[in-house]
């Protein structure tokens, strides 16, 4: 999950159905879509829910593994060290079904803050847990996760700071130690997961969350061209679609956010060439522009009132000097009417954002009201009978 802004350091569709219902004093949907019995796929057959799960429990822990060419690739995070990623093995129906998830963890705009990050396991796998627990959409439990539970599932750990998409030629050669190589690292774990079996893959998802979901549009594209025209390719992204908006204080907070990180990383190289010679390439980062030139199918989980975004974007530190929002910027029943004009506003501005892709066939939703960020890693928003529902419908029917 990003970290605070004073550095921000831390499918194919058989049939797709949009179901609006915006009034002004309705705070529960914005937009639905459903196909394929599942949101994502559509499936050869209904998967076998009692096929056994060849890991003991949905506690299960994956192992670490670094990047093995790392050096020979240049392919290095923000302090030197080799990247990582968690790879669980697919078996039985879906072993030649692939799903990656990128982390997600905010990014770093200046020399200070990623320096600091460097120090952290968003910055190096020095730092970085050797084994981790899959949930969510990760889940080998069929109970929690029962269209993906047998794929091979692939976790990318994220330790460049700008969601896999910094260029080595705007490094700083003053030997500060900090490697600007997102876009690299991105291209050999693409070539590692490959080799390992992802080259024979019949159906394949790229997802991540938050960071990761802005990385997932990024990179979705790129992708699709790992495989055959034949092959099932679509981008799941949760919590990925940033916005552009002023603050409190009118101030435009993300956007000069963002403007460093294309600055310090040299992120515009790998940014859509045609957004690039439109605009300036930082507001090629936003997901409104990225996703215009999306061809492959796209969809997105995301709450219309995402609190990261709230307390980041609509209310960063420094702009509450007399602490007006203080009471609520992690509570929202603490806010009063007036407060709560504003922040429905700014779920009006993610709505009509939006709505500039509903008519386009390979982008779906799923954008609920929850004061939450991330939900597709937790079994208990991915599925599970609390999971959000819209019209009583949830990820899965």
């Amino acid at each position: 999950m990003p970290s605070p802004p004073s550095s921000f350091a831390t499918i194919s569709r058989n049939r797709t159905v949009f179901s609006r219902k915006w009034t002004n004093k309705e705070y529960a949907i914005a937009f639905t879509s459903f196909s394929f019995t599942l949101i994502l796929f559509s499936l050869t057959r209904r998967p076998n829910l009692r096929e056994p799960s060849r890991v003991s429990s949905s506690n299960h822990l994956v192992p670490l593994t670094l990047l093995s060419n790392a050096t020979q690739r240049g392919a290095l995070c923000l302090d030197g060290s080799a990247p990582g990623y968690h790879f669980q093995k697919g078996f039985g129906s879906g072993y030649q079904n692939w799903l990656l998830h990128i982390e997600g963890g905010g990014w770093c705009d200046s020399v200070a803050s990623c320096y600091q990050r460097k120090m952290t396991a968003l910055g190096s796998s020095k730092h970085m847990e050797t084994e981790v627990p899959f949930s969510g959409i990760l889940s080998s439990d069929p109970s929690q996760n029962p269209y993906f539970f047998n794929w091979n599932k692939v976790r990318v750990r994220y330790c460049d700071g700008a969601s896999f998409a910094g260029h080595q030629e705007s490094e700083i050669k003053d030997g500060n130690g900090l490697f600007f190589r997102g876009q690299i690292i991105w291209e050999a774990i693409m070539d590692e997961l490959l080799s390992i079996g992802m080259s024979k893959a019949k159906q394949a998802l790229l997802s991540g969350c938050s960071a990761g979901g802005l990385a997932t549009l990024i990179h979705c594209d790129d992708f699709r061209k790992y495989f055959s025209k034949d092959i099932n390719v679509k981008c799941l992204a949760d919590a990925g679609f940033f916005l552009d908006e002023e603050d409190v204080l009118r101030n435009r907070t993300m956007r000069s956010f963002y403007h460093d990180v294309v600055q310090l990383q040299g992120v515009a190289k790998s940014l859509h060439k045609d957004c690039i010679a439109r605009i300036e390439p930082f507001k090629c980062l936003f997901p409104l522009e990225i996703v215009k030139n999306i061809k492959t199918p796209v969809f997105f989980v995301h709450p219309a009132y995402d609190f990261w975004q709230i307390q980041n974007i609509l209310v960063p530190h420094g702009s509450d000097p007399h602490g007006y929002w203080k009471s609520c910027r992690l509570n929202i029943p603490n806010y009063n009417a007036d407060q709560f004009d504003v922040l429905h506003g700014f779920r009006k501005s993610l709505l009509k954002r939006l709505d500039e892709f509903q008519q386009r066939k390979e982008i779906g939703m799923f954008i609920n009201s929850c004061f939450i960020h991330c939900q597709t890693g937790m079994g208990e928003t991915w599925h599970s009978h609390n999971s959000p529902k819209i019209n009583d419908k949830s990820y899965w029917k």
